[in-house]
C-alpha cells in the first residue's frame, strides 16, 4: 500500500496542507498562501486518495472508516491547537459522522446485499440485509473469533459466512453444529438420526438459470422452466421456507460428520446453492461474519425501482 501512487499523492498532499497550516498560524500573516487559500479542496482530495488506496488494498470498508476518523480527528485537534476555528469546525463536521458510521458498521450492523438466489424463496438476489455483527460476540474484523461476549450460532440462524476458498460473504442456513451427523436422503435432512420436520406448502413454476462453459472458453447462460416445491421446515426454535426443485440434484444418500470447531450450512433454495453439501464444505467458527437479522430494501438491478414491501425481521 505504501508504494501505491494514490497513497503517496494523498500523503504528500496532506503533509503540505499541515505544513502550510502550521506555518501560516505561527507567522500570523494576513496574506494567505495558495495552499491555505484552497486547503479544504486540497485536503479533501488528498484524504480521499488515501482512503481509496486503503480500500483497494484492504477490501475492508471498516478500515477505511477508521483511518478516515483518525485523520479527521488529527486535523480537528490541530485546528484547536492552532486556534483556527475554520479548520477545526470543518474537520469536526467530517469526524463525527464518519466515526459514528464506523462504530455502527464495525461493532453493530453492516449492510449486505444478497448476490445470488441460494436463499429463495424468502430471500432473493438483490435483497439488502442488515448483518448483526455482535450476534456471536464483539469483534472488529469480519472474520476471527470474538474477543468479548462470545456466543455460538444456533440451529436455523440465517448466518452470513466468509468461506475459506472465497473471501466473499455468503448467506446460508445453519443446519449442523460440531459433532453432529448430517444425513441427506431423498432431499430430506436427518440430524443425529432424527428427521427435520417439514410440511408441504405449495408448488410453483420457476425459471432456472444455468451457465455453460464451452471448449472455446465462451460462457452462455440458458434458462429452463421447472417446478419448485415449497416446504415449511423446522429446526430448533427456527421455522422457515425452503424450496426443492423437481428433477434437480438427484443423488444417493449422503452423510457428513461435522468436525470440532466447524458448522454445516445449507441454502434454503436446496437444489441451487453452493453450501456445505458442495463447494463451501464445513465452516470454521472464526469464519462467521454475523447473523442476518433484518431486510431493509430490495433492489434487483440498477435500472429497477427499489422496493420496501418485504422490509422486516428475517426468519
Amino acid at each position: 500500500m505504501l508504494t501505491d501512487p494514490l497513497f503517496i499523492v494523498g500523503f504528500i498532499g496532506l503533509a503540505i496542507c499541515l505544513y502550510s497550516w502550521i506555518n501560516f498560524s505561527l507567522k500570523n500573516d494576513n496574506i494567505e498562501p495558495l495552499v491555505v487559500k484552497y486547503i479544504s479542496i486540497i485536503s479533501f482530495i488528498s484524504g480521499g486518495s488515501i482512503l481509496l488506496s486503503i480500500f483497494y488494498n484492504s477490501g475492508n470498508l471498516d478500515i477505511v472508516l477508521l483511518v478516515g476518523s483518525v485523520i479527521a480527528f488529527v486535523v480537528m485537534t490541530l485546528g484547536y491547537l492552532l486556534k483556527n476555528m475554520e479548520i477545526s469546525s470543518t474537520a469536526r463536521g467530517y469526524f463525527i459522522p464518519i466515526f459514528i458510521i464506523f462504530v455502527i458498521r464495525a461493532f453493530l450492523y453492516e449492510p449486505y446485499q444478497i448476490p445470488s438466489g441460494s436463499m429463495e424463496p424468502q430471500l432473493k438476489k438483490g435483497d439488502f440485509l442488515l448483518v448483526n455483527k455482535f450476534a456471536y460476540g464483539l469483534k472488529v474484523q469480519r472474520i476471527g473469533l470474538p474477543k468479548f461476549l462470545k456466543k455460538d450460532p444456533e440451529y436455523g440462524d440465517a448466518v452470513v459466512i466468509i468461506p475459506e476458498h472465497n473471501p466473499v460473504p455468503y448467506i446460508k442456513r445453519l443446519i449442523g453444529k460440531p459433532g453432529d451427523v448430517i444425513r441427506l436422503i431423498n432431499k430430506q435432512i436427518y440430524i443425529n438420526g432424527k428427521i427435520l420436520q417439514r410440511d408441504f406448502i405449495e408448488s410453483e413454476e420457476i425459471i432456472l438459470k444455468k451457465r455453460y462453459r464451452y471448449s472455446d472458453g465462451s460462457i452462455e447462460t440458458q434458462e429452463t422452466e421447472a417446478i419448485g416445491d415449497l416446504f415449511s421446515e423446522k429446526i430448533g426454535n427456527a421455522e422457515y421456507v425452503i424450496r426443492n426443485t423437481r428433477g434437480q440434484n438427484q443423488q444417493y444418500p449422503q452423510e457428513w460428520t461435522v468436525p470440532k470447531g466447524h458448522y454445516f450450512v445449507m441454502g434454503d433454495n436446496r437444489d441451487n446453492s453452493n453450501d456445505s453439501t458442495k463447494d463451501v464444505g464445513f465452516v470454521p467458527r472464526e469464519n462467521f461474519f454475523g447473523r442476518a437479522d433484518y431486510l431493509w430494501m430490495s433492489w434487483e438491478c440498477w435500472t429497477c425501482i427499489p422496493s420496501f414491501k418485504k422490509v422486516g425481521k428475517i426468519k
